[in-house]
C-alpha cells in the first residue's frame, strides 16, 4: 500500500505536465474540431457509451424524443444481461467494448454521444468525444477529481461549437424555472444557509470498515473487458463488490452519495446563488471512517464567501440512514420527488424524511425535494401570506434530453453544460477529499489550492494515470 509520502511524490510527477494555466494563458491556437451538426429537420446521430442499468434508462429517454438515430452501442460488458435490452432495440447498431476503438474507427458516423459509465471513467470518455468533435451528454457527477473538472471546463470553453450537458435532469424541469423566477422577483434573496440531505439506504453499503486492503479474487464475468472498465485509473483485481452500481461506494471508483445526489439537490442553489467554490470545508461527522469507501454516515459543511450583493452562505450536507438534519418549525410533510429512477440497488424507498433541501433566506425559508421538484415556503402561514406575490413560473420548453439534442442542432443552449455543472462537481470533489481525510480544509478559490494541507492538494489531481492514458489530460 502506498504511504502518504509516496502518494505526494507520485502526484508531483503526475501533475508536472498536467497543471492548467489560467484561461488567458491558454490562448494558444485552438485545435480545429468540426462539430457535426445535422440540418435542423434531421435526427441527431448518436452513440451510446454504457448501455446497461442507468445507460438503458437514458437510452429509453432519448428514444422518447424521436430525435435520434442510434448508430453505435458501446459497453465493456456486452454479454451482460443488463445490456441485452439495448442490443435488441438496435440490432443494426455498430458494437464496441472499448470506447477508444469506437472513436478511432467509427467517429465519422455519429454526431453525439451519451455517456453512462461509472464515475471514474466519465472524464476519459468525455475527453475522447470532444477531441473527436462530438457533442456530449454525460451522467452526473461529471468528474471524480478536481483537476478533471479544470480540464473538461477548459476543453468546453475552447470548443463552444460542441454542446455539453450533464445529466442532472432537474435542471430542465420546474425547479430550475421556479428558482430563477423567484430569485429574479426577490422572493429568494439573502440566503445564508442551505441544508441538503439524502438519508435513504439505496446508496449505502454494508462493507467491513475494518478492512485493510481492497477486496479481490472473484472471477471476471465472461466476455467483460475489465481492463477498459478502469479507464486511466490504476488497475484493481476484480471483485463482485465493484460490479454494477456497487462501484459508487468506493473512493477509487465513485463519488458516493454526495456526488450522486448532490447534483439533484444543490444544482439550482449552486447556479443561481452563484456559489462557485468554497473557502472552507469542515468534516463535521463521519461514521466508520476508513481508507477505502465512503463513511456509513457523514455531515459536511461548505462555507462560501459573499458574492456581489449576496451574503456569505453555508451549505451543510447530511447523508446516511441515521444522520438526519434538524428541521425548522413548521416544516410539514417531507415529499418524495417524482420520477426518481430505479438503480442497481432497487427502487427508491419512501421514508419519513426523503431527499431534499432547506433554504434559509433573510425573510423566508423554503423546502424542496430532489430532481425537478418545486420549492415551498414554510411554514404554511407564511406561504399563504405570500401566494399573491409569487411570480408566474414559465414552463420548460424542453426536457433535459430534448434540450441537449436541440443544442446539438443549434436550436437551444444546454442548461447544464460542463462550465456550470463542472464547477458544482468540483465542489463535490472538495467534499470527498474532506471525507477521505476526515478533517477541516481551507481552500483558496482564486489559486484553487488548499492552504492548510499538502496531502489534500495532491488529491486534487488524484493518482497518476496508467501508462497509455496520459494523452487524455492534454487539451490539444
Amino acid at each position: 500500500m502506498s504511504t502518504r509520502r509516496d502518494f505526494i511524490k507520485g502526484m508531483g510527477l503526475a501533475t508536472a505536465g498536467l497543471t492548467l494555466a489560467p484561461s488567458e494563458m491558454l490562448a494558444a491556437k485552438k485545435k480545429k474540431v468540426q462539430a457535426a451538426v445535422e440540418p435542423k429537420n434531421e435526427k441527431v446521430r448518436i452513440a451510446y457509451i454504457g448501455i446497461g442499468n442507468r445507460g438503458q434508462q437514458n437510452i429509453d429517454e432519448f428514444a422518447k424524443t424521436n430525435m435520434v438515430d442510434v448508430v453505435a452501442l458501446c459497453d465493456v460488458d456486452l454479454q451482460g444481461k443488463q445490456c441485452q435490452k439495448a442490443l435488441n432495440m438496435y440490432p443494426d447498431a455498430k458494437r464496441y467494448t472499448d470506447f477508444r476503438k469506437l472513436f478511432e474507427e467509427y467517429s465519422d458516423h455519429f454526431d453525439a454521444v451519451a455517456v453512462s459509465v461509472p464515475d471514474h471513467t466519465h472524464f476519459f470518455v468525455c475527453m475522447a468525444a470532444m477531441k473527436h468533435g462530438k457533442h456530449v451528454y454525460c451522467e452526473k457527477p461529471l468528474i471524480r477529481t478536481f483537476q478533471e473538472g479544470e480540464i473538461l471546463i477548459e476543453m468546453a470553453n475552447r470548443h463552444p461549437e460542441l454542446a455539453t450537458q450533464v445529466g442532472n435532469q432537474g435542471h430542465s424541469e420546474a425547479n430550475y424555472f421556479q428558482f430563477k423566477a423567484w430569485q429574479e422577483a426577490g422572493i429568494i434573496k439573502d440566503v445564508t444557509k442551505v441544508v441538503a440531505h439524502m438519508n435513504n439506504d439505496r446508496r449505502w453499503h454494508k462493507y467491513d470498515w475494518n478492512m485493510t486492503k481492497m477486496p479481490e479474487g472473484d472471477p471476471i464475468p465472461e466476455g467483460m473487458d475489465y481492463d477498459t472498465w478502469h479507464g486511466g485509473i490504476r488497475y484493481h483485481n476484480f471483485s463482485k463488490l465493484y460490479h454494477q452500481g456497487d462501484w459508487r461506494s468506493w473512493y477509487d471508483f465513485g463519488m458516493g452519495a454526495l456526488g450522486d445526489w448532490g447534483a439533484h439537490l444543490l444544482d439550482t442553489v449552486h447556479e443561481f446563488l452563484d456559489l462557485g467554490l468554497p473557502y472552507e470545508i469542515n468534516m463535521k461527522y463521519a461514521k466508520n471512517h476508513n481508507e477505502f469507501f465512503y463513511p456509513f454516515s457523514s455531515t459536511i459543511e461548505f462555507r462560501f464567501g459573499a458574492r456581489g450583493n449576496m451574503p456569505p452562505c453555508d451549505v451543510i450536507w447530511y447523508d446516511g440512514t441515521d444522520n438526519q438534519p434538524p428541521l425548522p418549525e413548521g416544516y410539514g410533510e417531507s415529499k418524495l420527488a417524482d420520477g426518481i429512477p430505479a438503480s442497481g440497488q432497487g427502487e427508491y424507498t419512501k421514508l419519513s424524511l426523503n431527499p431534499g433541501k432547506i433554504i434559509y433566506g433573510r425573510d423566508l425559508t423554503f423546502k424542496g425535494a430532489s430532481h425537478g421538484s418545486t420549492l415551498e415556503i414554510i411554514p404554511k402561514e407564511k406561504a399563504e401570506a405570500m401566494k399573491d406575490k409569487l411570480p408566474q413560473v414559465p414552463k420548460s420548453p424542453s426536457n433535459h434530453y430534448v434540450n441537449f439534442l436541440r443544442a446539438c442542432k443549434g436550436e437551444e443552449k444546454t442548461r447544464s453544460p460542463f462550465q456550470i455543472a463542472g464547477v458544482l462537481c468540483q465542489v463535490f470533489c472538495l467534499g470527498v477529499i474532506a471525507q477521505r481525510l476526515n478533517t477541516q480544509l481551507f481552500f483558496d478559490p482564486r489559486t484553487k489550492k488548499f492552504t492548510n494541507n499538502e496531502f489534500a492538494n495532491a488529491m486534487l489531481s488524484g493518482m497518476p494515470p496508467r501508462k497509455g492514458w496520459e494523452d487524455f489530460y492534454k487539451l490539444d
